[in-house]
């Protein structure tokens, strides 16, 4: 299995102020974010695919670009919540999920991780019900047991200490990436304090 990311860069090309994609993703990923969700799934298979060269071409051949379905030339996917499990395995398997029995399901489906949230109010997932905040990730964090979870939806640099006490393996970004002016500067941040989750991993370990 690929190895489960700290933080995941969650892409929204409607959200980078009218800058192409890629001059967000490239800038994100040489400062050291390693995994990136090509979400995008308001467009056709034929101009995903376009865009997913587009973002291929632009990032090193390291970088783990997650899919929004399952298919033989990616490194992984990353499914809605709703969104039926694949009959194609991948490398590294991510499902969103908004309460326990989703949690529970991506369990029993087999997923490497989940993706929890809206963690605070954001503009980003509107509609998935009131921000959980670290209580409500501690929750889903017990609930998933060993299944790796990372919280997504308003969180900031200085919100990352709070989800790894609260249980979180790491953390998903979109809209404050996306839109931001300097988008490699604002990685850095996030990469400076997701270093937390390899300390509160190791610590787990070690019990």
């Amino acid at each position: 299995m690929t190895a489960v990311p700290r933080l995941l860069l969650i892409t929204d090309r409607t959200q980078t102020v009218g800058r192409p994609l890629e001059a967000v993703v490239a800038p994100c990923v040489s400062a050291g974010i390693s995994h990136v969700l090509l979400r995008e799934r308001d467009l056709s298979p034929t101009r995903y695919d376009e865009l997913l060269a587009r973002v291929r071409a632009c990032v090193d051949e390291d970088t783990v670009i997650l899919t929004r379905t399952a298919r033989s030339d990616s490194a992984g996917c990353h499914l809605s919540h709703d969104a039926p499990w694949p009959t194609r395995a991948c490398a590294l398997t991510g499902r969103s999920v908004h309460n326990s029995d989703e949690v529970q399901q991506a369990r029993i489906n087999g997923a490497d991780f989940v993706v929890v949230g809206p963690y605070a109010a954001t503009t980003s997932k509107p509609g998935y019900g009131p921000p959980l905040g670290a209580p409500g990730v501690r929750a889903l964090a017990a609930d998933a047991g060993n299944l790796p979870v990372l919280a997504v939806g308003g969180v900031r640099p200085t919100d990352l200490d709070q989800l790894a006490v609260a249980g979180a393996a790491g953390a998903a970004v979109m809209g404050a990436l996306m839109r931001a002016p300097d988008p490699r500067s604002l990685a850095l941040e996030y990469l400076s304090a997701a270093t937390v989750f390899m300390t509160s991993t190791n610590s787990k370990e070690q019990q």
